[in-house]
């Protein structure tokens, strides 16, 4: 009888076995990391990265293309303005930059999933823009709305991964001009995380601000961010008017932008470190200035996404020391300017999940832990140098972003970190596995993987000698097995559907 209450009271084996295959929706808090920023330029570098890209501001100088409205605007603040070509005088671009907030809350639609980005604070958001798919069963393919809606859902179900993304996979079988209100659309319901904004035309920038008052309501959105969108810099050095479109309606409404050049090294900026370090200043101070002129104060995050590339093939390289250094040294310019940091990713040149990818990514994984970043886009699913997003990858990576988590925290010096009754408990000569200390913690002292295989050899193989792609096959199944919508209320969720319906009807489809 004494047993049999015991075993109702603590479940006993049977319980813990449920317990363990039970549906989670958990999702880990954006990170805030305990640990020192790794940085790699001394006092001496970072003057002199500082004032050459001043100078290239004043003497060189940016493009701003078919943008009339942005060149007056440059004009007035006192700017030179010849054609289409700004010349910024010394310390003007600086001290506009200096109204922009230093850290950035993203609202999402559940409260509990709000992101802080900015200060100690690391948030994932998963790949963004491949054309291509792949997974075990189809291979590499153009992306559908069926494929971006399932990347959605795997986003949802990770436990590591904190924002539902932008564009997860470019849904090739949606008309250009009209892809961008399925996109968000499947954001904002079959996800409750924060997720990002369209930027490939100025409209479809507001009607992203538009979506978002749906579902917000108009005069939340404009009192809070709920997007953070990705604003490419056409580098070198060129701002184009899409992009700074896009930008405008963004900065107007209280909106955050991610201002990131895009640099191959080597083909977009010089191939040292120092000189590419001081292209992306120049440029991010240019564009981040900007975003202050249409709207002083709106919200901003200096990015930087930078690789090298292959003289040989001219294909761009990933994971590599290079990277690794422009990625720290831009962490450091980055808060000498006071703004969130956008870098890193699980980028990877790999054509499949396999060594070279998985190499490649936990380079570039880490070096955006210790370098500073704010906000990791691209954190899970990227495959082929950004061509193609992948299932398996998708749910590998969020998996290895569990060690993120677990590497920020830093060590803990509690009287229960050392562990001084354990090793007093123990003494010479025994172990530690079945003492109080190891009883008590040994459910939470170990990142533990979701994913990867630790069973013995005889166990792997009578399971059938699955390798990590088979083992991320059968994780991709599972969560979308799992995965149960998150509530909305039908309101929202028909006012959406309609205007969705009524954007779609006033313009006829492109695939241009």
């Amino acid at each position: 009888m004494v047993e049999s209450a015991r075993r109702a009271r603590g479940g006993g084996g049977a319980a813990r076995r449920a317990a363990r295959s039970a549906v989670s929706f958990e999702t880990a808090r954006y990170i805030e990391r305990n640990i020192p920023n790794f940085e790699v330029l001394t006092e001496e570098a970072l003057e002199i990265i500082e004032h050459n890209a001043d100078t290239v501001l004043e003497e060189i100088g940016v493009n701003f293309p078919d943008n009339p409205d942005a060149l007056a605007l440059w004009r007035e603040a006192g700017a030179d303005v010849q054609g289409e070509r700004v010349r910024i005088p010394r310390g003007l671009a600086r001290k506009l930059c200096a109204t922009a907030p230093s850290t950035v809350t993203q609202v999402a639609r559940n409260r509990e999933r709000d992101v802080v980005i900015g200060g100690k604070s690391l948030v994932l958001a998963p790949v963004y823009g491949p054309p291509f798919v792949r997974d075990a069963a189809g291979g590499r393919r153009y992306a559908t709305m069926a494929d971006f809606e399932k990347f959605v859902k795997l986003g949802y179900m990770s436990k590591w991964l904190h924002h539902s993304g932008g564009t997860v996979c470019e849904p090739t079988d949606i008309p250009v001009n009209k892809r961008h209100l399925d996109m968000l659309h499947a954001h904002m319901t079959l996800s409750d995380k924060p997720f990002m904004g369209s930027v490939t035309e100025p409209s479809r920038a507001q009607d992203s601000v538009d979506m978002c008052g749906v579902l917000f309501g108009e005069q939340f959105v404009q009192d809070n961010t709920v997007m953070t969108s990705l604003i490419n810099i056409n580098s070198p050095m060129t701002f184009d008017d899409v992009m700074m479109g896009a930008l405008k309606v963004y900065a107007e409404n209280n909106q955050a932008c991610i201002i990131s050049p895009f640099i191959v090294g080597g083909a977009m900026a010089p191939v040292s470190v120092a000189g590419t370090l001081t292209q992306v200043l120049a440029e991010t101070l240019a564009g981040i200035a900007y975003s202050q002129l249409v709207r002083p104060g709106a919200p901003v995050i200096m990015g930087a996404f930078v690789t090298s590339i292959d003289m040989n093939s001219g294909a761009p390289t990933f994971g590599t020391p290079e990277a690794a250094h422009i990625t720290y040294g831009a962490g450091q310019l980055a808060r000498r300017m006071n703004l969130p940091y956008r870098s890193a990713g699980s980028f990877n040149g790999s054509k499949l999940p396999d060594a070279q990818a998985a190499y490649e990514t936990s380079n570039s994984l880490n070096m955006g832990l210790l370098s500073g970043v704010n906000f990791m886009l691209h954190a899970c699913g990227w495959l082929e140098g950004g061509l193609v997003s992948s299932f398996e990858k998708f749910v590998m990576d969020a998996d290895q972003l569990g060690t993120l988590h677990h590497l920020a925290r830093g060590v803990e010096m509690d009287e229960n970190a050392q562990a001084m009754d354990a090793i007093r408990e123990v003494g010479p000569g025994g172990h530690y596995l079945g003492c109080a200390h190891t009883q008590s913690n040994f459910r939470e002292a170990f990142w533990k993987s979701d994913l990867l295989d630790y069973k013995p050899f005889e166990t792997w193989s009578d399971e059938g000698a699955r390798d990590t792609q088979a083992l991320a096959t059968a994780r991709v199944e599972k969560l979308l097995a799992d995965y149960q919508q998150p509530a909305l209320d039908p309101g929202i969720r028909e006012a959406l559907d309609a205007f969705v319906v009524e954007r779609k009807a006033a313009e006829p489809d492109s695939f241009t």
